[in-house]
């Protein structure tokens, strides 16, 4: 009996060893897949064992063949389509539909504090998804929205590390930050350099009032939502991205060379009335090109590598990030290091916790700040260094120490380097009770620091560059924020209806403290370090300041559809600041509310075929600005020796008003209006999104100039002092479709059109100047009145050159002589003086657009992005501020007035003083631009080649970033930001370059 009892074990054994093998062994499946809209072949998906690197993709007949195990698991991956897991269960042959990703009605977009779906959204959301932001290698991800959102205007700053600068339809406010609120996994920041783009899987623009008031009290500028990476189902992958790059400048400015620089020199000096010239001869050759002394092309690198899987309890994603970029200065380099964690753990099956959390590092090595002037203004009669070695000294040449400089000698002697640290992030919990309730909570944080030193030695280069004594000055200034978030969410469907509750608290808090120290005759050390220690303990400074900012908010908003058809949101939100505090407008209020009707749902739509999907959408609401400074409304005296008041024959010191204070400060508000269509045809192969906004911004935030007669120590008063409105048009195509031959590609393009007008000002016809930035005579440039957009240029317009002594003695221009501009003597009575200015051009652009194109074939992907702005003025304050003998551009140079009769556009030589440089309409020129944003060709090396080296994808690229410009402006960019009332005022901007790339994408 236990013989046979142990053959039939060893025949059981055998047995199922037998069944293992069978079940262990590969077989062949084959298959089709296509779309599961219109039914056709779809070439280049992706199709996967899952759990291992065995993989194929389709080909031009939607076809495929792999290898897998009989009880395996294949998923099928493809751009812009829903992915699909299908169980092998010994087939052999598997056909598969793909869902598109893109349907209208599917597609999920982010809104404040939660999502929903595409079709059920009432206000203006922008969704770019982090795919299409990584196509654009970039150090700051706000870089790579350009031309890519209808609406939104982008200035790059090309300084290495900055942030671009971002208006969502238009100037949003004036005062303090003008920039929009950035929302990071629900962390409120006003900036995002700290962030990797590789890091993030998306960004939602929330550009009108209604979808924007529930972030209230910081909505004024509009809300960037970024949603990080997070954890994919599945075994880990490792990803890799990493460029490598050079940057070139493009554009650059044609300057004159030593011989027209003294030619030109010489002509100024016979116009101005000199007895001899400065240069008794102008055969001087070509000198010095201080542009080619000192510009480089300049290297980039920029490597990523993450961590990313998930389990049925739990997900993470874990990422690495490194920048190195030189900038296109000499000794200018930036290098950031970036670490980022985030893990979601399902604790109880309706409890979730996770966390997520950055942490930056960050140095720059800066160039000097005037750096880009002097280059422009700096004598090519000047050599780099002497033939003893020494540097070439402008004042050798006769010519001053006004803006000649040896530009070598400032990037020398230059020591100025820029420290951050930075961690941010945030913990939560979410628990689901009830069947239709939500309640999350949330604790985030920025804390960081930032340190500026910079060093100046003892050192002697020119006349007028030199110091007897070393300074050294170290500013340290520390971040603490936190938040703390509350929301409960009841979310039910019945029958026909679908309804969304949503109540929520907020508390803030945004501390800050800066220490500044100054000390002189500090050694540099061999180490490189500086001790304000060790400098002489007399000339020691040290000073201090800090500002604390509280609020507490409460928020609800209702989101409710009928039948998929009728749609209305509508939402509250109550904010209190600190800023306003002992005002009577302690706290504001922020309502909005949002209709929507899916036209293409109704019943009398079924049987047509023009639309597959018409929505009519329109939305209302009120946001706030508390970007002020806190008790803005203090009076301060000045107490003084020379004020002294006798009471019973003692002497008093006394004291003196010497402040203007406005009354209490109340809130800023933003009020909009939105009319939205949105429309599919052929399948939504082609889609269609038109808006129409007004946004008027009332009882807006300035500074407004006060008489100097009145005795006090400030210039201006800040008050609640105007309304403004910005009002547009925007427009967004798309085309996406398919060939037969396999192609697949998507054509889209944006336009935004924005209007700004300044309604009314508390002050009157008062002015609001800028301040600052003007021609060398001080007059600023801009001004900000009733009637006209924010910042408008103003100044005399010109209508010609004065030709003869003779005109120019009865123009009616004291001073005036043949040569100078000829300006327009507008109120006629006969004398040109400030009474005849006018304005001159606008710096807000009226027109953005862009356009986005994806293709793919097999193995092949090309992108290509075209962006510009259209109908705005730059102020070339380049050009036209001058103390004496700066250089001339070769345009200039090409086109002067030599004589009467040789040109009515351009003036004479003698541009420093008299009438030359008086901000008029000769300094302003068209800001329009179109530019080939980026260029790349992607390669993705076949799947069979790739799974043989153990990896799941592995794509090679190149990419050509700003690659052309075309533009009429003659400056080196007219990309050229700036606060509202003084935008686009060209002064030692930072040149425009074009950045050449090749990069990898690895997944493992």
């Amino acid at each position: 009996m236990k013989r046979i009892f142990t053959r039939i074990s060893v025949l059981a054994a055998l047995c199922l060893l037998t069944i293992n093998v069978a079940l262990a062994q590969n077989i062949t499946v084959k298959g089709k897949v296509i779309d599961g809209g219109d039914k056709t072949p779809l070439p280049g998906v992706t199709i996967l064992v899952k759990g291992t690197q065995t993989g194929t993709q389709t080909d031009v007949n939607g076809g495929y063949s792999i290898s897998a195990p009989a009880n395996a698991t294949l998923v099928f991956n493809f751009v812009g389509y829903t992915a699909l897991e299908q169980a092998v269960n010994n087939q052999t042959t598997i056909n598969v539909s793909l869902a598109s990703s893109t349907q209208q009605l599917e597609q999920v977009v982010v809104v404040g504090y939660g999502t929903q779906r595409k079709i059920d959204v009432t206000g203006a959301v922008a969704s770019v998804k982090g795919e299409d932001i990584n196509k654009q290698p970039s150090t700051n991800p706000i870089s790579a929205l350009q031309g890519k959102v209808a609406g939104v205007s982008i200035s790059n700053n090309a300084t290495p590390g900055s942030a671009p600068q971002i208006t969502i339809r238009g100037t949003g406010t004036i005062y303090g930050n003008t920039g929009p609120l950035y929302v990071v996994d629900g962390v409120w920041y006003d900036d995002i350099t700290f962030l990797n783009p590789a890091d993030i899987a998306s960004i939602n623009i929330l550009k009108d009032a209604s979808s924007q008031s529930i972030y209230g009290v910081r909505a004024a500028n509009g809300v960037v939502l970024v949603t990080t990476v997070k954890g994919k189902n599945g075994n880990a992958t490792i990803n890799y991205n990493g460029t490598v790059g050079l940057q070139s400048v493009t554009n650059q400015v044609k300057m004159t060379d030593a011989s027209e620089y003294a030619t030109a020199v010489n002509e100024a000096y016979k116009i101005n009335g000199a007895a001899n010239p400065l240069f008794a001869s102008t055969n001087l050759g070509a000198g010095t090109d201080w542009y080619d002394q000192v510009l480089r092309t300049a290297m980039i690198n920029n490597h990523q590598v993450s961590v990313n899987g998930a389990s049925e309890k739990s997900s993470y994603n874990f990422s690495l990030g490194y920048v190195n970029q030189d900038g296109i200065i000499t000794n200018n380099n930036y290098k950031r290091y970036t670490a980022r964690l985030s893990n979601d753990f399902q604790v109880l099956k309706n409890l979730k916790v996770g966390y997520n959390v950055t942490g930056s590092s960050s140095k720059s090595n800066n160039a000097p700040a005037s750096i880009y002037r002097a280059l422009y203004t700096a004598a090519p009669v000047v050599p780099v260094f002497n033939a003893d070695g020494s540097y070439g000294d402008p004042n050798n040449f006769q010519l001053g120490n006004g803006s000649n400089v040896n530009p070598q000698a400032t990037i020398d002697f230059n020591n100025s380097i820029t420290s951050k640290y930075r961690v941010t992030g945030n913990v939560y919990a979410e628990l689901k009770f009830a069947k239709h309730f939500t309640f999350k909570t949330s604790a985030g944080g920025d804390f960081g620091q930032e340190e500026n030193r910079i060093y100046t030695p003892l050192y002697y280069a020119t006349t007028g560059q030199n110091t007897k004594i070393s300074t050294l000055s170290i500013g340290r200034t520390e971040t603490r924020n936190w938040i703390l978030e509350n929301t409960l969410t009841y979310e039910n469907k019945w029958n026909d209806h679908s309804l969304t509750i949503l109540a929520g608290q907020t508390a803030q808090r945004y501390k800050s403290y800066t220490m500044t120290g100054t000390a002189q005759n500090v050694p540099y050390t061999r180490d490189g370090d500086l001790y304000l220690s060790l400098g002489n303990a007399s000339g020691r400074t040290i000073e201090d300041s800090g500002s604390l900012n509280t609020a507490t908010s409460y928020f609800g908003r209702i989101n409710y559809s009928f039948k998929n058809k009728y749609l209305l949101n509508a939402s509250l939100r109550g904010d209190a600041a600190s800023q306003f505090f002992g005002g009577s407008d302690l706290w504001g209020y922020f309502p909005s509310v949002g209709a929507g009707w899916v036209i293409s749902n109704e019943d009398f739509m079924k049987d047509q075929k023009v639309f597959s999907n018409l929505k009519l959408r329109g939305s209302w609401g009120k946001v706030g600005n508390a970007g002020v400074p806190i008790n803005p409304t203090t009076l301060t005296v000045n107490q003084s020796a020379a004020l002294i008041a006798f009471y019973n024959g003692i002497a008093n010191t006394g004291a003196s008003v010497t402040t203007i204070v406005p009354p209490a400060l109340f809130w800023e508000r933003s009020a909009g209006t939105d009319i939205g269509l949105e429309m599919g045809f052929l399948n939504n192969k082609l889609s269609i999104e038109a808006d129409y906004y007004n946004k008027k911004t009332e009882q807006a935030i300035f500074n407004i100039p006060i008489l100097g007669s009145l005795g006090t120590s400030n210039s201006v008063l800040l008050g609640n002092q105007a309304d403004f409105r910005n009002r547009g048009f925007e427009l967004l195509a798309t085309w996406s479709d398919k060939t037969s031959g396999g192609l697949t590609y998507s054509i889209s393009g944006n336009i935004g059109i924005n209007n700004n007008k300044v309604l009314n000002v508390t002050s009157g016809s008062n002015p609001i100047d800028a301040g600052g930035d003007g021609l060398n005579n001080a007059v600023v440039p801009t001004r900000t009145v009733v009637g006209m957009p924010i910042g408008s240029f103003y100044g005399y317009q010109v209508v010609g050159i004065l030709q003869t002594a003779q005109e120019a003695a009865t123009s009616g221009m004291p001073g005036a002589r043949a040569g100078d501009f000829k300006y327009a003597d507008l109120n006629g009575d006969g004398i040109v003086d400030s009474k005849d200015k006018t304005f001159l051009g606008n710096p807000n652009p009226k027109y953005t657009y862009g356009i986005n194109t994806n293709f793919a074939y097999k193995n092949f992907d090309l992108t290509l992005d075209i962006q510009g702005v259209a109908d705005v003025d730059v102020f070339n304050a380049n050009l036209g501020n001058r103390f004496g003998n700066e250089n001339y551009t070769k345009d200039f140079y090409d086109n002067r007035w030599t004589g009467a009769g040789s040109t009515n556009t351009y003036p004479s030589t003698s541009l420093a003083g008299g009438n030359n440089n008086q901000t008029n309409s000769f300094y302003v020129e068209s800001g329009a631009y179109i530019r080939l944003r980026n260029i790349q060709l992607g390669y993705n090396l076949p799947q069979s080649l790739v799974s043989k080296w153990k990896m799941q994808k592995l794509r090679v690229f190149a990419n050509a970033q700003n690659a052309v410009n075309l533009f009429g402006y003659k400056g080196f960019t007219p990309e050229v930001g700036g606060v509202p009332t003084k935008a686009g005022i060209d002064f030692n901007v930072y040149p425009m370059f074009a950045t050449y790339n090749i990069g990898i994408n690895l997944t493992f």
